[in-house]
């Protein structure tokens, strides 16, 4: 169970990467098909989509990151040699 949160960041990140573009190339295809736009309208989803998956990849990772460094903060710091009783 301690490696539960880590299974959830893993998760995030994978929406966070996967679904950006997944979901902006639905919606571009649904307004061309829908409203009878040419398909320059699915290629500004898919670059749309890669934009965002790469912005939730930077911020997942930036927020990974910050998280690692407060727990290793809060560890005391090992006893030496010539540290101890």
């Amino acid at each position: 169970m301690k490696d539960l949160p880590l299974l959830i960041w893993l998760t995030q990140l994978g929406f966070s990467v996967a679904g950006p573009p997944v979901v902006c190339i639905l919606l571009a295809v649904w307004l061309r098909d829908h409203f009878s736009l040419g398909s320059w309208v699915v290629w500004a989803g898919a670059l749309l989509g890669i934009v965002l998956a790469i912005d939730g990849l930077r911020t997942s990772l930036k927020t990974m990151s910050r998280l690692s460094r407060r727990k290793k903060d809060d560890q005391p710091p090992p006893v030496s040699f010539n540290d101890h009783d």
